[in-house]
């Protein structure tokens, strides 16, 4: 709180301009300031802090965002040479555009990094001279280093956690999204060939060019897949809920529970099982043949349309009993009293249903809901373990016609090594992700009520 009040006093400007010649050489060699004030661990560690940064930055940040700007000039290369008399074929070393990426991307957080660090000089220096106006003894080390454990504790505990996300969350996400303004696919390898900048015209070719026959139909079904799979669970898991707590029901426990143990087995062993139920010549099929009702097998899984409507049974077999826990969880906390006097207003079960039971369930539910919608366009589990995106479809690059957008970008990635397409559907769903959750939450009666508390 001490240093906020003194940093609050005074504006870099005015530090600049009142300060004396030290102070303001401080603006320009990071610690002279704390040195002068027998600060010599803070200063010194700024000042070394400084020196090493400049050398850094000559030696290795300005050729790595070179290259990072470049993406390599140089690819490998076979070059015969003559030794002895003898002519042999070597091979020649070239650039490697990912490495000289992901190189110039960690200079450039590196140099991001140091910037706070200089900042923090400045303002340490903005601090003594407020201290030196006051006529305040300047902090020992001793006395900075007891805030680490108090006042500043925060800082400490955050400051491994925050090197962690900078090196493997931030510095792989800008790769990722970078990736999507290059070349880079199983035509452009490293470190065989080189990738280079090609700007917006990959978004171009899913939204208008070859990819949108198949960016467009799976979009279309993967928006239509989350608002099914959503919609059926959450609808028949309040039924569900509602017919298990219903008055002068027994074995409601029993009930319950044999809807709870799907939720006990993992859901890859239930997804391969129904896999193999609803093959062609899986049991279903056999018992159906068996008993009369068809002469030849339906096609579960490998017809479009039967497979899609599979996938949102066998999802709702999977999801119904996470919304029945609940809503039950919900119903069993509903205020009698309401429900009671609606009895005796003679309202029957369905309009209790409709004015009470519903929108209660609906009101809590709404963020689950949301976070469910999220998760289904998402769910990689469902489609990949069950279909694996088949049937194919010869129209399709690298899809068949149950491959959600996630799923895709799995095919493109590890099969098809098109990492530039790939990385341009990651965005868009981590856009329409952001985009839905954040115009449908805030526009809930939860949130509204919840930010009016």
């Amino acid at each position: 709180m001490e240093n906020l009040i003194l940093e609050a006093q005074y504006s870099m400007k005015d530090v600049f301009l009142k300060g004396d010649l030290i102070t303001k050489l401080s603006f320009l060699f990071s610690g002279l300031n704390n040195l002068r004030n027998k600060q010599f661990i803070k200063g010194f560690a700024f000042l070394i802090a400084e020196i090493l940064f400049l050398l850094t930055f000559v030696v290795q940040v300005i050729p790595a965002v070179g290259g990072l700007i470049s993406l390599g000039t140089q690819t490998q290369g076979i070059k015969t040479i003559t030794h002895d008399g003898i002519q042999m074929q070597v091979a020649t070393k070239g650039d490697n555009s990912m490495l000289m990426m992901i190189f110039g991307l960690a200079s450039l957080i590196f140099v991001a990094v140091y910037c706070y660090v200089f900042w923090c000089g400045l303002k340490s220096n903005r601090k003594l001279f407020a201290m030196q106006v006051l006529h305040l003894k300047p902090a020992t080390f001793i006395e900075d280093f007891k805030t680490l454990a108090d006042g500043r504790f925060h800082m400490t505990l955050m400051s491994i956690p925050l090197i962690g996300v900078l090196i493997f969350t931030v510095l792989p996400l800008i790769y990722m999204i970078l990736l999507a303004f290059t070349n880079y696919d199983h035509n452009h390898l490293p470190p065989k060939h080189l990738f280079s900048w090609v700007g917006l015209s990959t978004f171009a070719d899913i939204f208008s060019g070859r990819m949108a026959g198949t960016f467009l139909p799976l979009l279309t079904w993967t928006l239509i897949w989350a608002v099914a799979a959503t919609v059926t669970n959450f609808f028949f898991g309040i039924i569900l809920a509602l017919l298990i707590n219903t008055k002068g029901l027994k074995f409601k426990k029993v009930w319950r529970t044999l809807f709870v143990i799907t939720m006990a087995v993992p859901q890859f062993v239930s997804l391969l099982t129904m896999k193999n139920l609803l093959s062609d010549w899986g049991p279903v099929n056999q018992l159906l043949q068996n008993w009369g009702i068809i002469s030849q097998p339906l096609p579960f899984l490998t017809d479009g349309i039967w497979a899609k409507f599979s996938i949102i049974f066998v999802n709702m077999w999977v999801g119904i009993p996470v919304t029945m826990l609940i809503s039950t969880g919900i119903i069993l906390n509903l205020p009698a009293e309401q429900i009671e006097a609606a009895e005796i207003d003679g309202a029957n079960k369905l309009q209790i249903f409709k004015s009470i039971t519903f929108p209660q369930i609906l009101l809590i539910m709404t963020p689950t809901l949301i976070q469910q919608f999220i998760g289904n366009i998402n769910n990689f589990n469902v489609i990949y373990l069950l279909t694996g995106g088949a049937p194919t479809n010869s129209s399709y690059y690298q899809a068949g016609e149950t491959d959600l957008l996630v799923t895709w970008l799995y095919k493109l990635t590890v099969e098809a090594a098109d990492y530039n397409l790939a990385s341009v559907i990651g965005i868009i769903i981590f856009a329409l992700s952001a985009v839905f959750s954040l115009l449908a939450y805030t526009r809930t009666k939860s949130y509204k009520e919840g930010g009016a508390i």
